[in-house]
């Protein structure tokens, strides 16, 4: 992964330098986040890789399905809500993006609970509450296990996360924020652990809205 973001890195550099704030992002196709520079409107997107429709319930108990994503872009990606680890600094990144489009209606951060059983609507609602998430802009999601650990590994990659196969077929867990666009494709991956990295995607949310 480490590799892999230097190499982002140096990529967003020199698109930075060059101030292409328009610049198309590529396309992502598998788990190996090999980048496809493709224009809309191009064929190949008509049967390029996409995230299919699901059907889960956010904290405020409202059923949440990709309809109420069409036409937007997003940040997608895992958590629960007792994680110590790596979630508090994920989710500190995360509020920046989320303050950062705090006007902008089209711009929604999903994360999906891996222990659906007990991140319960009431518990995500209060873990909403304790670290200033909104409601109307986060969608913090549970529901049926194997329907998220399904979606996660077949079309986030997640189990991949970037070239490594996690081994424990019964626990999900990753650093990695997707961005996806207002067609469903994914556009960028991202490390939530790195500030530079979230910049980034910060920076490229900016890019598909300016695309719009």
């Amino acid at each position: 992964m480490k590799k892999y973001l230097w190499i982002i890195i140096v990529i967003k550099l020199a698109t930075l330098s060059a101030g292409a704030l328009s610049e198309e992002l590529p396309y992502y196709q598998d788990g190996a986040f090999t980048p496809y520079w493709l224009s809309k409107g191009e064929v190949d997107l008509t049967s390029f890789h996409k995230i299919p429709a699901f059907r889960f319930t956010d904290q405020s108990g409202n059923t949440i399905t990709q309809s109420d994503l069409d036409g937007k872009v997003y940040v997608a990606g895992f958590f629960f809500s007792t994680c110590p680890g790596i979630c508090p600094t994920i989710r500190s990144k995360l509020i920046k993006v989320q303050d950062t489009f705090a006007n902008d209606e089209n711009v929604k951060i999903v994360q999906h609970s891996i222990r659906p059983t007990t991140d319960t609507t009431e518990i995500l609602q209060a873990y909403a509450n304790k670290n200033g998430i909104n409601n109307q802009q986060w969608y913090l999601l549970t529901g049926d296990k194997a329907e998220i650990y399904s979606l996660a590994k077949t079309f986030y990659f997640a189990s991949e996360d970037l070239g490594n196969v996690q081994k424990n077929k019964d626990f999900l867990h990753t650093e990695s924020l997707l961005l996806i666009d207002e067609n469903k494709h994914i556009r960028g991956i991202y490390n939530g652990l790195n500030a530079a990295s979230v910049d980034y995607l910060i920076q490229d949310i900016k890019t598909l809205r300016h695309q719009k």
